[in-house]
């Protein structure tokens, strides 16, 4: 190799690391900002109760990290509930309420946040979010910090909060299903599901979310699903249509995951849900397309297919419903829980029905997140 050439090499390894080095350093910096910005919030004497998942591998030295912070700050009126797997987010919020308490804490993943989310929906009730999972999703939407435990008590435990949409899941076709279920970030039905449901519990714990695209390989050229999709639009127009072919349809509340938007324009308090249908064809070639076009609108910020896009479909639209008839039983799921089969599903959003302890404007400013409005709840 010529001299010219290990200088070139050598240049663009200095640049990239150089590169490496700023991103680094500015992430850095507005850590440091966003702590001292959180530190300054005034702490919030109320009853707070703390829901916890210990099956997480951080959870049981969380615990009396959370104590010690709650001494430290002098918040009095601390209780800690653990879910069971007889017991979920759900119950426990309930018995946390039943307890008097003001806000509830999920110390978890999206799951439980999910759950306990469910009960304090449509109260007077707050949510805070202490995110130890694998995706936490719902955390990152929010601008919550997911590596930085003490912000995340610091947002949790005070004044600060915004009013966010609540999705809902109902399955049509079983009586016996009482409950809807709620989603705070995507649901829906088909290939998603099924590839959700078939991911290995023990994968995604050392590869975090990408375990779900090794799922997902398995099931590429699994059957396409087919039904009658009725929507109401944002406008309160209804529209049909019938022997409509997919892979996968999805309602969403946020819709940014790791690494992908994949629907651009969702807002989770605009009374809204983004649907997206989605459909391959000509094999491994219509995969690659849609990769295609998830990376295309995550580029350009707005839905849409890639120009060069010959063998996917992928398209969205905003609306207050979306009710589907399947001609077979398909798998649905909500914000990565399984729900069961049904044929007929219906999607649905409470508009503004969720109050969530987040950073507030100054905090965001300071480099996490985006601007939130907040409120002395």
């Amino acid at each position: 190799m010529s001299t010219t050439a290990l200088i070139v090499i050598a240049s663009i390894v200095a640049a990239i690391v150089f590169i490496a080095a700023v991103v680094f350093g500015i992430r850095a910096y507005r850590r440091h900002r966003f702590t001292q910005a959180v530190e300054q919030r005034d702490k919030d004497q109320v009853h707070y109760a703390f829901i916890i998942n210990p099956s997480k591998p951080q959870a049981a030295e969380l615990r009396p990290h959370i104590e010690e912070y709650c001494r430290r700050k002098k918040l009095r009126q601390v209780e800690f509930i653990e879910t069971q797997l007889d017991k979920d987010g759900h119950a426990c919020a309930l018995e946390a309420l039943d307890h008097g308490a003001d806000v509830l804490i999920a110390v978890g993943g999206d799951g439980t946040v999910r759950t306990v989310a469910s009960v304090v929906s449509g109260t007077e009730h707050t949510l805070g979010i202490i995110p130890i999972g694998t995706g936490n999703l719902f955390a990152r939407n929010m601008g919550i910090p997911i590596d930085d435990v003490d912000a995340a008590l610091t947002v949790a435990t005070s004044h600060g909060s915004r009013q966010v949409d609540m999705g809902r899941l109902s399955m049509l076709d079983q009586p016996e299903d009482e409950r809807e279920h709620a989603f705070l970030i995507i649901a829906g039905i088909g290939f998603d599901a099924l590839m959700i449901d078939d991911t290995d519990p023990e994968l995604k714990k050392n590869i975090s979310w990408l375990a779900y695209f090794v799922s997902g390989f398995r099931h590429l050229f699994s059957p396409k699903y087919r039904g009658t999709i009725t929507m109401t639009g944002a406008d309160g127009e209804i529209h049909s249509s019938k022997s409509v072919s997919f892979r996968t349809f999805l309602a969403g509340n946020c819709g940014q995951i790791p690494m992908v938007s994949l629907m651009p324009e969702a807002t989770y308090d605009d009374g809204l849900l983004d649907f997206e249908l989605i459909d391959t064809s000509g094999g491994i070639i219509g995969w690659a397309n849609l990769f295609g076009d998830m990376v295309h609108q995550t580029v350009v910020g707005k839905p849409g297919q890639s120009p060069l896009s010959t063998n996917s479909t992928l398209d969205q639209i905003q609306g207050i419903s979306a009710e589907i008839e399947l001609e077979r039983k398909a798998l649905a799921q909500v914000d990565g829980d399984i729900v069961g089969e049904t044929k007929r599903i219906r999607f649905d959003v409470d508009r503004r029905a969720l109050r969530v302890r987040v950073p507030q404007l100054e905090d965001a400013q300071a480099g996490i997140g985006a601007s939130y409005e907040t409120s002395a709840q």
